[in-house]
């Protein structure tokens, strides 16, 4: 009997008898599953075709989101820099907050998810981009690797060299211990060069438009001449954002190829019934929403992430609960019955996902630098910018675009002072020092820099290389 089978029969037992319902899955087979998880860069949260997105294609992410468990609501816990993906990796790998390091990156001499998974009998593999990640966790790995993800993305073949190393490794490894197999893709981030077959299947013309596309962010939110914003011109046009997109979709289905051959691999390797595989993103990415290009806002096509886990023992569903991308390290930790260490912000999500409880929060805070910071629960979201004393409220459930801000409006007072209260709440519990107000507000009108500025904006964003100098791999 494999694996999954035997995962299968012990939680129809385990639904049978609840006193062991919330229990791991290795205690309930006695053996430990292999864990293949996914992670790629900039990639929003709906940008799956089997998560509602009729346009795009994404067939092998779909079979995960068909046979396993989503969480709807997942959310990158924010940023101290304007490179986003340093401090996800960082909070994902270590399961604390931004406001516990000292430092740009999180401590590797504090518990993290490599040792986590080391201690539990796992031989743990990482291979990724090398620029603004996590590197001194990535050296607890057993094996850690990097690739020229810039020159492989320019290449027109992102996630490729990654996914040939994977596949090798599963055809060599000894199979005396399970693995935990991270894989850190550079990609849909920017440069965006898909092959040629991917780019055909959208017709760049007809790209549909966010349904909060603005030319121009209407106020100035903190952080709108950071390198991401430069993608494109002042104002954003109709356009432009087009084309963003068709590549931008370009890059996810070509990514969404490499994914399945290693799911055939893993296959063909005989692990594939004995591997969890969890998907997800370091967070999302504008592309024209709100008359933005990155992900240096608190808005939801921003901070939201895909999230998805299949596999043996995994049930077939989805939840509405609010979840942080770093509760993946307690989860995981809770599925194989190795203990949770001590001293994390983060939560397990596997109760969520056995059915054992509903959700692990009542309300979700983000926070970008000392500029912005939000709490939603599960309707209603409020953003705040403390430099220019703006408050948003959206109602989620019927404005999902955040498109009409309902903040100052006497009807809906409660659920701006609840929130808010939430929010004071949570910096306290995380440490967060900043303040949600200032004696001596900004200007908040966003001035577009002149042709002139937007020179000098780009050089020192994106300096030009010396003819003879080498390439420097990673993200600028």
């Amino acid at each position: 009997m494999s694996f999954r089978c035997r995962v299968s029969f012990a939680l129809l037992l385990m639904a049978c008898f609840s006193p062991l319902f919330g229990s791991s899955l290795s205690a309930a087979t006695k053996e430990k599953p292999n864990i293949l998880f996914l992670f790629t860069d900039d990639q929003r949260a709906d940008t799956i075709h089997a998560l509602g997105n009729p346009l795009i294609k994404t067939p092998h992410l779909d079979q995960l989101v068909r046979n396993g468990f989503v969480f709807n609501n997942a959310y990158c816990l924010g940023s101290n820099s304007g490179a986003v993906c340093v401090c996800s990796r960082n909070m994902l790998l270590s399961g604390r907050t931004y406001f516990r390091w000292t430092g740009r990156y999180a401590s590797a001499d504090k518990p993290n998810f490599p040792d986590s998974m080391k201690g539990a009998g796992y031989y743990t593999y990482h291979h990724g981009k090398q620029g603004n990640t996590a590197a001194l966790i990535h050296k607890k790995f057993d094996t850690t690797k990097y690739v020229n993800d810039q020159q492989a993305r320019l290449l027109g073949q992102p996630g490729q060299e990654i996914v040939n190393d994977a596949i090798q490794f599963l055809k060599t490894r000894k199979d005396d211990q399970p693995f935990f197999m991270y894989l850190a893709f550079a990609c849909p981030h920017d440069p965006r060069v898909a092959d040629q077959e991917y780019m055909d299947l959208y017709l760049r013309e007809s790209m549909p438009l966010p349904a909060n596309y603005l030319p121009l962010h209407p106020f100035n939110n903190g952080e709108q001449v950071v390198r991401d914003e430069l993608l494109a011109g002042f104002p954003r046009t109709k356009s432009e954002i087009r084309k963003h997109l068709h590549d931008y979709y370009a890059d996810i289905t070509g990514l969404d190829g490499h994914i399945g051959r290693l799911l055939t691999a893993l296959k063909e390797s005989g692990e594939y019934d004995n591997t969890i595989i969890i998907f997800s993103s370091d967070h999302g990415l504008a592309v024209g929403s709100h008359g933005l290009m990155g992900k240096q806002s608190l808005y939801e096509h921003s901070m939201k992430s895909p999230l998805i886990f299949s596999g043996p023992g995994i049930p077939q569903g989805q939840s509405d609960a609010l979840v942080y991308l770093y509760d993946i390290f307690p989860t995981v930790c809770e599925m194989v019955g190795t203990q949770v260490p001590q001293g994390l912000d983060s939560q397990s999500m596997w109760p969520v996902i056995t059915g054992e409880q509903k959700r692990t929060r009542e309300t979700l805070c983000t926070a970008y630098k000392d500029v912005q910071r939000s709490a939603r629960d599960g309707r209603w979201k409020l953003i705040t910018y403390p430099q220019i004393n703006k408050t948003q409220l959206f109602d989620l459930q019927d404005d999902p675009a955040e498109t009409r801000n309902l903040f100052g409006n006497p009807d809906y007072q409660q659920q701006a002072d609840h929130l808010l209260t939430a929010l004071k709440t949570w910096q306290k519990e995380v440490g967060d020092t900043d303040a949600l107000s200032s004696t001596h507000p900004q200007d908040p009108t966003f001035k577009a820099p002149t042709a002139e500025e937007l020179k000098e904006l780009l050089q020192r964003w994106q300096p030009k290389k010396k003819k003879k100098r080498a390439v420097k791999t990673g993200d600028k």
